[in-house]
């Protein structure tokens, strides 16, 4: 049985997922499970995948509606905002 993956988001990135996803199989099962290589190869293919969907996003009309809502509602940090924590960092210390 082959290994299947998931098709992209955008159809017209498939192809450079499915580069992505086989290199990075390769490497996290024959090289980082058994402890023979730490660095991951596929950096560049990763890379490509991205700018394949962000130019996707972009031509759908989704980046922008993406950048609203992480801009409303930034990703959490342990269950804070990255404003939440940068006010706690900033306090001064209670003596």
């Amino acid at each position: 049985m082959g290994n299947l993956m998931s098709a992209s988001f955008a159809p017209e990135c498939n192809e450079v997922k499915t580069k992505y996803d086989n290199c990075f199989n390769e490497w996290y099962s024959e090289k980082f499970l058994k402890g023979k290589g730490a660095i991951n190869p596929c950096e560049e293919l990763y890379e490509d995948y991205k700018a394949c969907l962000g130019t996707a996003l972009t031509a759908r009309g989704i980046k922008n509606m993406l950048d609203k809502a992480r801009e409303d509602a930034p990703f959490e940090v342990g269950g804070r905002t990255q404003e939440e924590l940068n006010e706690e960092f900033n306090k001064p210390e209670k003596k």
